[in-house]
């Protein structure tokens, strides 16, 4: 009697045990019994349920990073290398639809499927080379957009498409660095002529105002102010207590400055 209770006992510790199911944060359960799942959802906790007929599987609806390793073609036709991240979550209400209709493993089945798909359609209206310029946001909006439109109402939420590495052909590469080198000798060149014709142009601007203020000058130097500018220069001479010289025409004197010694009579030996 007492081994039947100890086995009786053993037996319902395993099977409370075993009909518990703990739900993490970030996930969801949904009830299987007899191979048909609940419309219902279970949110994190402790759970129990009857394990002889019934059990709960959990679906994350975390942000999940889905990585792809795939050729993309272009379009004029190469196969261009790419590791793609596929960021998506999936809607709470939503997972025993898509445990349902979708499965377990929806991300083989389904996402993977509809995401190389998107990409044959997207990728193959661009060049290569857009792959390694500003159009690469553009390809992986247009990329995400198909995927949205083609999992619309299934609870798969793709959030983004990122393209983030990309081998081009060796060939390929080499002609877009030599162009891009080449564009970039283009604009120094640029550069520097343009610098040479700011330097032209500052130097005309200074041969003007030259030029300018000579023409100003010159037409203030009329035979008047001239003659006046002289008086003014012999006044100033004139009291001054060196001796002087003036010769004159009438018109304009010029004067010559010395001491006694240098214009006084000579003396002779």
């Amino acid at each position: 009697m007492n081994t039947f209770f100890q086995f009786a006992t053993l037996l319902f510790l395993v099977f409370t045990f075993t009909s518990c199911a703990v739900i993490q944060q970030g996930e969801v359960g949904v009830k299987k019994t007899l191979g048909k799942y609940s419309d219902n959802t279970f949110t994190e906790g402790l759970r129990i349920y009857n394990p002889l007929i019934t059990e709960i599987e959990t679906i994350s609806t975390r942000t999940e990073n889905l990585e792809v390793t795939l050729s993309i073609p272009s379009k004029e036709g190469l196969n261009i290398r790419s590791e793609v991240s596929i960021l998506y979550n999936m809607e709470s209400r939503k997972a025993p639809y898509v445990l349902r209709n979708l499965g377990a493993d929806y991300e083989q089945n389904v996402i993977l499927p509809v995401f190389r798909s998107a990409v044959s359609d997207v990728s193959a209206r661009f060049f290569a080379k857009d792959m390694h310029t500003g159009e690469r946001s553009t390809i992986e909006n247009e990329i995400k957009e198909h995927m949205d439109n083609t999992l619309k109402n299934k609870g798969i939420n793709i959030e983004a498409v990122l393209l983030k590495s990309i081998k081009l052909p060796a060939s390929l590469a080499k002609a877009i660095e030599e162009k891009l080198e080449a564009e970039q000798q283009a604009q120094r060149m640029e550069f520097i002529l343009e610098q040479e014709r700011r330097k032209a142009e500052q130097k005309r601007i200074e041969a003007e105002g030259i030029r300018d203020a000579q023409s100003i000058i010159a037409e203030g130097l009329s035979p008047e102010v001239l003659q006046f500018k002289s008086i003014e220069a012999f006044l100033q001479l004139a009291a001054s207590p060196n001796t002087k010289i003036i010769i004159s025409d009438g018109d304009m004197p010029m004067i010559q400055v010395g001491n006694e010694a240098s214009i006084g009579p000579k003396k002779m030996k």
